[in-house]
């Protein structure tokens, strides 16, 4: 299948687009809609509902989704709503959309398109990709080959969940400046780092836009860091990718 919707869900915002897999890019402009408050399951699947109508979509769609996912199953949803655990969430936007439909964790999404089109690609050795949003997703990749539904931003860390300092929502919730918040997303990486030796960091999510600041405060960490190539799209085409 060359041709897929991609579906990315977050906690603030629902986006989409039609993928062409063969190249690795997106056919049309991304569609966003908020995530609806509070994002209980049926409200959600109404939404991705109206993005595949929206793009008068019949064919396969994939869906990234922020938790851990199993066989189209969810089993947590910290940033969205209780009702979505151990839902059969396949079948739910199957039915909803009339589509065949494919879910996986969103950060394993995006760390797939990275490793297949972008900042990943050819790279041998472990490598890690952190997507910086309303939580901290992240996904593990060794010789190329994913390990699923790593959720490193739930690690404890000084007594603390990693996400509530690492993710973009803390940064906005505490008023962290970018150096403070760049600080407290190394304490992550050098965790990790004491953990699985990594090879390299790939760093998606909104900060794309400001990396080359957002990096340049890293000082302690002695694995490269770079940026994703795809940006804030990475998790729309590795959603898509899962229907490959």
């Amino acid at each position: 299948m060359s041709t897929v919707l991609g579906v990315d869900i977050g906690g603030s915002g629902i986006k989409a687009a039609i993928v062409d897999l063969t190249a690795g890019v997106m056919l049309t402009e991304r569609h966003r809609i908020e995530t609806p408050k509070p994002a209980k399951a049926k409200a959600v699947g109404k939404v991705v509902r109206e993005l595949v109508t929206h793009f008068d979509w019949s064919g396969p769609v994939g869906v990234g989704f922020p938790g851990v996912v199993q066989n189209g199953i969810v089993r947590t949803a910290a940033n969205l709503h209780k009702s979505w655990v151990d839902l059969d969430a396949d079948a739910l936007f199957t039915k909803v959309t009339g589509c065949d439909v494919v879910m996986i964790n969103d950060a394993d999404a995006a760390g797939m398109a990275e490793m297949r089109y972008g900042a990943g690609k050819n790279h041998d050795g472990t490598v890690i990709m952190l997507t910086l949003g309303t939580g901290v997703g992240s996904a593990l990749f060794r010789e190329g080959q994913l390990v699923p539904n790593l959720e490193f931003g739930h690690l404890m860390i000084d007594g603390q969940i990693a996400e509530e300092r690492a993710s973009s929502r803390a940064k906005e919730e505490l008023d962290l400046s970018m150096k403070d918040w760049a600080n407290d997303v190394e304490v992550l990486l050098l965790e990790m780092e004491r953990l699985f030796w990594p090879d390299l960091f790939v760093i998606g999510g909104g900060i794309s836009k400001q990396f080359d600041e957002f990096v340049s405060y890293f000082d302690k960490v002695r694995t490269p860091v770079v940026a994703a190539s795809m940006r804030n799209n990475s998790g729309i085409i590795g959603a898509a990718l899962v229907q490959a």
